[in-house]
């Protein structure tokens, strides 16, 4: 008693805490404290403290799941990701969709840009042909061609507001983006729709729209840019002169200078640094201009090149190549020092001349020239040098067993008897994607 007394005196007081337990006690003594380090001074000597009606380890559980999140599996266990995604991006690209069904972390590494940019980078990106054509009823299907292994790929189906539609656009940018634009629906007319397939994620995506509407018009594809010219219009003005070019990088389409007269192009190609468009014009005249993007100025063309310019056609290594036959199995070559198509690649090997045979789209593949029938058959002809002793060297001809390639002797001949019209089945456009 008397060392209490001599402490009190000296103003020392010593307050046992309550003896209750932990953390949800401190959160009894004031309820508008937010933390437990902020109540942990108004424990001592709380008469709050009584009975916890709190869980105790609500705080505790709530930072267990935060750490678990934390924590990632491996892509691959035992293996570092690094490891990991090299390994991944090795699988070739018709697995690519068995993939995505693995787990989550696969399904955002797979449809994500880090993981083909890896693949493009290292050069394992692979090539696959995408044919869109109109079957007999008037719908659009598309399909998609691995040359690789030659197989056929399933496809989402094409926008509906895409699967009647005629007379639109389709175009190729960032090597993985598949553009379609413009065309004129069967009951709301010309569009100046735009929607974009990824070969990345195999889905379609919107876009912003062009500028005019506008159907049956010339597109092209300069510098990663989408550049469309000329084509009707329902109204007044059908045919059109104005042209516009979509820039993905700003992602909005922009008027570029109109054409020196109105036009309806019928074929185009980018060749030399400058777009040519052959087409009829408001008289149904035949008539050529050529579009040069660094002085944004049209001049008419007159030259050899569009005089003998035939459809398909594509300019590949520096060469500008033409279908000379309607089964696609003979090649022109344009020599720009005579101005003229003078030089022949010639397969030997002619399938014949019905509608079914009829070779519809030329498109770069692998570094070959990859000829498309409306038959789905392909052939693969080599360019990579070509001289005059090549040039009559059928070897360097390949045929592709595709879809319907095993069938060529039946259609030709059904064709020939019963005839084609024109609302048979047919190839509307051919890309090449990669990813």
């Amino acid at each position: 008693m008397e060392q209490q007394s001599s402490n009190a005196q000296r103003g020392f007081f010593k307050v046992q805490a309550p003896l209750v337990d932990s953390v949800s006690c401190y959160c009894r003594v004031d309820a508008g404290l937010k933390t437990v380090a902020g109540a942990r001074k108004f424990v001592p000597g709380s008469k709050l403290c009584i009975q916890p009606d709190i869980n105790p380890n609500a705080h505790r559980r709530k930072n267990c799941g935060r750490e678990r999140n934390r924590v990632q599996h491996p892509l691959i266990p035992g293996l570092l990701d690094d490891l990991a995604i090299g390994c991944l991006i090795r699988v070739p690209r018709v697995e690519h969709r068995k993939l995505r069904l693995v787990c989550k972390r696969w399904y955002r590494l797979l449809t994500g840009n880090y993981y083909y940019s890896l693949r493009k980078n290292l050069g394992l990106a692979e090539e696959w042909v995408y044919v869109m054509k109109r079957d007999r009823d008037g719908r659009i299907s598309w399909h998609a061609f691995d040359p690789t292994y030659q197989l056929w790929q399933p496809l989402p189906p094409v926008p509906s507001e895409y699967s009647e539609a005629r007379g639109f656009g389709c175009a190729v940018l960032s090597g993985c983006h598949l553009y379609l634009f413009g065309g004129k629906d069967p009951l709301r007319g010309s569009m100046r729709r735009v929607v974009f397939y990824s070969a990345r994620t195999n889905r379609w995506h919107k876009a912003p729209e062009m500028l005019r509407k506008r159907h049956l018009f010339g597109f092209s594809v300069i510098n990663n840019c989408v550049y469309v010219a000329g084509g009707e219009c329902d109204g007044i003005q059908r045919t059109l002169r104005s042209a516009e070019v979509y820039d993905p990088n700003k992602n909005r389409w922009s008027f570029i200078s109109d054409m020196s007269t109105a036009m309806v192009p019928f074929i185009g190609v980018v060749y030399d640094g400058k777009w040519f468009l052959k087409g009829l014009g408001t008289q149904r005249e035949v008539m050529s201009e050529a579009y040069n993007p660094e002085t944004n100025t049209w001049a008419p063309v007159h030259d050899g090149m569009v005089t003998g310019w035939r459809n398909p056609s594509i300019s590949l290594n520096g060469q500008l190549y033409a279908l000379d036959c309607r089964d696609g199995c003979r090649l022109r070559v344009y020599d720009k020092a005579s101005d003229s198509w003078n030089r022949f690649i010639d397969s030997k090997l002619h399938f014949g001349s019905s509608r079914a045979l009829e070779a519809a789209a030329l498109v770069p593949l692998n570094g070959k020239l990859c000829i498309i029938r409306n038959n789905m058959s392909i052939s693969l002809v080599s360019v990579t040098s070509p001289d005059s002793h090549d040039q009559m060297n059928p070897q360097i001809w390949e045929n592709i067993a595709g879809k319907g390639h095993f069938r060529t002797l039946f259609t030709n001949l059904w064709s020939s008897i019963a005839g084609w019209s024109g609302s048979k089945s047919h190839i509307v456009h051919c890309q090449v994607l990669q990813a």
